[in-house]
């Protein structure tokens, strides 16, 4: 279904954008890009941002209006809505569940990522919101994904597997209508394995990347012992938040579903190499059989990249960070830290 172009969003940099789940991994690089840019923000989250973020942040040329609050809150979204005039919504609000959280708490997760997704964008249709940008993910493919060279929107079909990626599609299925009824312009962006800058334990976040674990081995003088290559669409958390606010910013979009990704296939095993060109001795290996790896690659199978060229067609998105790239600037921003 098309989506209609967006009232007031096109090449409008002093639009004000609300990033829900702002404190989350994600929604920190999506709320640093736009401050970069020198946009008003508005920052929507249950936790704090985190005392780095409150540094870096305050030292950018956009304003950053903090909303403590949640999005299962009608009047912590209405606030949210109405402290500023919002002409866009990137709802990064989630819970990236894992298998112990799927049995400990299933009505938890999808309180989150349902529930408080609908109630997102009915908030912003009803408060003239012109458009909403919903963070999907590759797990929407899950198995169907499997061995496939080019993953794309319409060619592979969605199995997911696991209740993290059950409700990113159920959201992608309801919302698609929700909005078209409440007059607001969506799209889903179905996002790569993520990671760079702003990844830690939120509680909200049960797998971390095997980039993360690497980086900090890597820094720390320590082996990194892989699990299963891997392979997949890797893509940096920098490129995910131009991607986004390209979706926020398209004066018009072809389209309610978009891969965002690299575009190429990667792996832990290509991170490694790239980490030990730049952090000498750095020692890697993968597992023996039966030994517990130390760096756990959570893509269960081999797929390949995502195709990223409907959205680059519509947004003029591309990705800017090759692994050997990220990288360097990951280890910069890790550095910076100390």
């Amino acid at each position: 279904m098309p989506v209609a172009p967006a009232p007031g969003l096109a090449c409008d940099a002093g639009m004000t954008i609300l990033v829900t789940g702002a404190a989350g991994f994600v929604g920190l690089n999506v709320t640093e890009h736009l401050l970069r840019a020198g946009r008003p923000v508005v920052g929507l989250d249950r936790i704090d941002l985190p005392a780095r973020a409150r540094r870096c942040f305050a030292g950018l040329p956009g304003h950053l209006t903090w909303i403590g609050g949640s999005i299962l809150s009608a009047s912590d979204l209405s606030r949210a809505l109405t402290i500023a005039p919002v002409k866009a919504v990137i709802h990064c609000a989630v819970i990236t569940a894992g298998s112990a959280r799927e049995r400990r708490d299933p009505e938890g997760i999808v309180a989150v990522n349902v529930q408080g997704t609908v109630a997102a964008l009915a908030a912003a249709a009803r408060r003239g919101v012109g458009r909403f940008i919903y963070p999907s993910s590759v797990a929407v493919y899950g198995t169907a994904a499997r061995g496939v060279a080019l993953v794309g929107e319409d060619e592979v079909p969605t199995r997911p597997a696991m209740l993290y990626g059950l409700t990113k599609l159920a959201c992608e299925t309801l919302l698609p209508r929700m909005a078209e009824v409440g007059g607001i312009g969506f799209a889903a962006a179905r996002l790569a394995s993520v990671y760079g800058p702003w990844e830690y334990a939120t509680g909200a976040r049960d797998t971390l990347s095997p980039m993360l674990a690497a980086l900090h081995h890597a820094r720390a003088g320590t082996e990194a012992v892989l699990s299963t290559p891997g392979l997949g669409d890797f893509v940096y958390a920098r490129d995910v938040a131009a991607g986004l606010a390209a979706l926020a910013d398209a004066p018009a979009l072809s389209r309610t579903t978009y891969n965002l990704g690299s575009g190429q296939v990667g792996s832990a095993e290509a991170w490694c190499q790239a980490l030990a060109g730049l952090v000498p001795g750095f020692q890697w290996r993968r597992a023996a059989e039966g030994e517990d790896a130390n760096t756990i690659s959570h893509v269960a199978f081999d797929r390949g990249a995502l195709d990223i060229r409907r959205l680059a067609a519509d947004t003029g998105y591309a990705p800017v960070f090759t692994m050997a790239q990220a990288a360097a600037d990951y280890l910069a921003w890790e550095a910076a830290r100390d």
